[in-house]
């Protein structure tokens, strides 16, 4: 691991040197243990050249390699670096969508069971007033019958005290004065 770091660290040296227009940025070591959750692959392009010369050209054009071979990699880099950002963001509001239903489930089944429970005190109020409306029917039935018999009772004595008057009127042999109130004389 320690090579690698300092190889890394020749390649940037001689790429400053060779270009100094473009900036080259130090990567941070890689992780030992990547999150398999989140994994993502580095690609990186290696270009097939022919076996670099020993010239001053060759030189100049294994820096321009390495310059780029740099470059790739952070832009590699970079694309993995976005590509995780957008899914941690992603899972967040994905997350954050789920608790929401759930809490929108929850409240709903409050309200419904809140509902229910209105819904069956009005059904035992109706059938309390119900029932006191049939005990008033039964009650005015009760009291009708009581005036029926009342009236049943007078017509009958009305009729009794007709047919006695008038077997006494056969009797005597007398006739009502009133036979008709109008017809009085």
């Amino acid at each position: 691991m320690g090579e690698e770091e300092a190889k890394k660290m020749e390649a940037s040296a001689e790429a400053e040197k060779g270009l100094p227009e473009e900036k080259v940025v130090a990567q941070p070591p890689p992780e030992e243990k990547p999150d398999e959750s989140k994994a993502l692959a580095v690609v990186e392009k290696v270009a097939d050249s022919p076996p670099p010369e020993k010239s001053a050209a060759g030189s100049a054009d294994r820096d321009a390699v390495l310059a780029r071979v740099a470059t790739e990699k952070r832009i590699s880099l970079i694309k993995a670096w976005e590509e995780s950002e957008k899914t941690k963001a992603e899972n967040k509001s994905q997350k954050k969508m789920s608790s929401i239903a759930s809490w929108e489930n929850t409240k709903k089944a409050a309200v419904e069971a809140e509902l229910r429970k209105i819904e069956e005190a009005l059904e035992m109020k109706k059938a309390e007033y119900a029932e006191k409306m049939k005990n008033k029917i039964a009650m005015i039935h009760k009291a009708a019958a009581e005036k029926r018999a009342i009236v049943e009772a007078k017509r009958g004595e009305e009729i009794l005290k007709a047919e006695e008057t008038a077997a006494k009127y056969h009797a005597k042999g007398l006739y009502p004065k009133k036979v008709l109130g109008c017809f009085s004389a």
